[in-house]
């Protein structure tokens, strides 16, 4: 067990950045294929081919997931995993050729490295070409890179956010992972005592953090544009799901992102979550469900424990505590 949704069998990650842009993106792999659902919570997502794990649509199976940076940019970066799924064989049938499917969701982290550099097919590409089924690196890695959290009082106040990655395991063999980028507005905090332990802080040089409820309550409101704002979530499991029953998982993984950050699904969020089931044993949905719950609570810990600010901006581990 790695603590990482690589913990599932079939389940490979693979990250690509460019540190010139601070800008990067991250693939899940389903060797095997898997069945996907989606709930979406914010109103400003950014997706490319998500309609395939809505209920109605038609298509079962997915081959891969693409978490991009960019805002919609990134999703050029599409283009390099069904490349790279193609050289494989891997897609849906049809008369001419296999087409893989590959449902993407993009972050807006223009703001903070050069915006002129976005993900692109080649890094969705080298992402792929990279991908492991161990350890995977978290933080300010991939998706992560350049991915920022408690924006109410803009740029200059906020934090480094990144990328984590958590699982959970029963005795039954039945095993759930997440995988997050956290881009919030909101601050992040500890679900065990409601403690702030990244966000908005009080001034540039200050590292006393501040509740950002509880000021846009009093009618402060950010320097920075709307739309800037989101946190994504891959849960993927061995249990096997339909997709009516992936969408309820994603639905009830969303609890972990309110435990953990607040304010949440804002009208300048782009927030959702993908499940993915790579049907190997039967279990309760229920059970499934509150411990992807679980595991995306932890994996929004990580991501921003684990991040870096390049020196640009503070993170987590800048951040003097008593």
């Amino acid at each position: 067990m790695f603590n990482a949704i690589t913990d599932i069998d079939g389940i490979k990650v693979g990250h690509a950045a460019n540190l010139e842009g601070f800008t990067g993106c991250t693939v899940i792999l389903c060797e095997d294929g898997a069945t996907g659902g989606i709930d979406v919570r914010g109103s400003a997502a950014g997706t490319r081919q998500t309609n395939s794990l809505e209920s109605q649509h038609f298509v079962e199976e997915v081959h891969a997931v693409l978490l991009s940076g960019g805002s919609a940019f990134g999703l050029d970066a599409g283009g390099g995993v069904l490349k790279y799924l193609e050289e494989r064989g891997k897609g849906f049938p049809t008369s001419a050729a296999k087409v893989p499917i590959v449902p993407t969701a993009i972050i807006y982290d223009l703001s903070f490295g050069n915006h002129k550099i976005r993900p692109d097919k080649e890094m969705g590409y080298m992402a792929c070409k990279g991908a492991i089924s161990g350890e995977i690196e978290e933080g300010s890695i991939g998706v992560g890179t350049g991915a920022v959290i408690g924006k109410a009082f803009g740029m200059e106040l906020a934090m480094k956010g990144g990328f984590g990655t958590a699982s959970r395991r029963l005795p039954s063999g039945l095993v759930v992972g997440a995988a997050v980028v956290v881009n919030a507005f909101g601050d992040v905090v500890n679900n065990d005592n409601n403690e702030i332990i990244a966000g908005a802080r009080d001034s540039e040089e200050g590292h006393i953090l501040v509740n950002s409820f509880e000021q846009i309550k009093k009618g402060v409101t950010s320097k920075e544009e709307f739309f800037q704002d989101t946190t994504l979530g891959v849960v993927a499991t061995n249990a096997l799901l339909t997709k009516t029953e992936a969408i309820k998982i994603s639905q009830m993984a969303h609890t972990g992102f309110a435990k953990t950050i607040f304010p949440i699904h804002l009208t300048s969020d782009g927030d959702l979550v993908i499940t993915l089931s790579t049907r190997k044993l039967k279990a309760e949905i229920n059970i499934v469900g509150l411990l992807a719950e679980e595991a995306i609570i932890e994996a929004v810990k990580q991501a921003i424990m684990a991040a870096d600010g390049f020196g640009i901006m503070p993170a987590y581990k800048d951040i003097v505590r008593d």
